[in-house]
């Protein structure tokens, strides 16, 4: 008997085809319902069927595909994804002919945390999630389909943007002046970090988590028992969030994909919801989603650190795509670029170019702009909301972002952590 494919396993899942109370029919692969109900047992990439039977060619050019070494051939033949060193980045999904590997999906898993919360369940939404399900579905339309799911609230993660956007301000101000010296960044981006750890480059990141790890941290700090679960276009964010000293953040990612299956299969239309509104966050946070978007946010806020006007000038670069990423890290190597702070975006547009957007990146970036010229404050350092939960959080000054150690602080790299 010829088993159905994990892609229906799943479908029938979620169409209430398969009761999980009992045995599972003999047509499906029970290790397929465990990676479904299971995901942080495997890599964000796994394996739907073994690789044993494929060409030499074909698992050659499967290995070669990932920038991170982290598929190998075992002495049997098997192909293997190393959990430790798989990023999510997806190339590897893309070149495989046989269609024999998969993006981990973690939305069962998540609807069985929900039935099994014991504190608040809260959505931390992507700043890419404006459009994504629908012109017409606002931020609050969005919370209103999230309360109907069992989720207490959703946070926006631009709200953290903003916090983080200072802080990287704050250490370019303070490190750049030294001669000769630069900044890499966006702590956003999980692919640009794996990168630049690979190529050794660590030493000029800030010490910055990514807005994702900092929202799961700030909810947990004033709900301890939370259950946080991101929703965001990127895969890499599954394996960002398991990271061993940020993995007390953030419990669950969802892509937009498995978000709009999950409305499909509850049968919850956004657009027709009532608004549930906020505006927490400003124009700096909100932008962070397309590329260049985090460099403008940091080079407004430089300016405004300094009343005096003395402030270090921003000479920003971008990189746009794993491609442009590694060249951009090559012509600096040689020296031929004199940019001061760099930024890096794994995805073609950033954010909203990630391999699980329900948009193309260009109507993305149209629907975050929109969103950001829309926000009633420009920078963080305009945004009350971002300085009333500094207070509350303990942070009696902006500055008092460089002192932290716990909240928005990763040893990242000696030169930037050294405060």
């Amino acid at each position: 008997m010829e088993r159905k494919s994990f892609d229906e396993l799943y479908r029938d899942i979620l169409q209430q085809k398969i009761d999980l109370r009992e045995p599972l029919p003999p047509e499906y692969d029970p290790l397929h319902l465990d990676c479904l109900l299971h995901p942080k047992n495997y890599a964000p990439v796994f394996q739907t069927t073994q690789f044993q039977n494929c060409e030499e060619e074909i698992k050659r050019k499967c290995i070669q595909s990932c920038l991170f070494e982290a598929i190998k051939e075992e002495e049997n033949g098997k192909v293997s994804i190393d959990t430790e060193k798989c990023t999510g980045c997806g190339g590897c999904i893309h070149s495989c002919k046989p269609e024999k590997l998969q993006g981990s999906r973690d939305l069962l898993a998540v609807m069985m945390a929900l039935w099994k919360k014991k504190g608040e369940a809260y959505i931390l939404a992507a700043p890419a999630f404006m459009g994504q399900f629908g012109k017409e579905v606002t931020p609050g339309k969005l919370r209103s389909a999230f309360r109907i799911l069992g989720f207490d609230g959703m946070v926006e993660v631009a709200l953290f943007a903003d916090i983080l956007t200072m802080k990287e301000a704050l250490e370019f101000d303070k490190h750049v002046r030294k001669a000769g010296d630069f900044q890499m960044t966006s702590c956003c981006c999980p692919i640009w970090i794996s990168m630049l750890r690979k190529e050794k480059w660590m030493d000029h990141v800030p010490g910055a988590v990514s807005p994702m790890i900092a929202a799961g941290r700030v909810v947990k700090r004033l709900h301890p028992e939370a259950l946080t679960v991101f929703i965001g276009p990127c895969l890499a964010k599954k394996a960002e969030a398991r990271e061993a000293d940020v993995a007390d953040a953030v419990d669950y990612v969802l892509t937009f994909q498995e978000v709009n299956d999950l409305f499909e299969a509850a049968k919850i239309d956004p657009k027709t919801l009532p608004e549930r509104g906020r505006d927490h966050s400003s124009r700096a946070g909100r932008i962070y989603a397309r590329t260049g978007g985090v460099s403008e946010a940091v080079t407004k806020t430089v300016r405004q650190l300094r009343s005096d006007g003395k402030s270090i000038q921003v000479k920003a670069e971008q990189a746009d795509g794993v491609s442009d990423c590694r060249k951009l890290l090559e012509r600096f190597r040689k020296g031929d670029s004199d940019a001061n702070f760099l930024e890096g975006m794994g995805c073609k547009g950033g954010c909203v170019g990630g391999p699980k957007a329900m948009l193309s990146a260009k109507q993305g970036t149209e629907y975050v702009n929109e969103y950001g010229n829309a926000a009633k404050v420009k920078t963080p350092l305009e945004n009350p909301y971002v300085m009333q939960l500094m207070k509350e959080l303990g942070f009696d000054t902006v500055e008092a972002l460089l002192e932290d150690e716990t909240l928005f602080t990763r040893n990242f790299g000696k030169e930037f952590s050294d405060n």
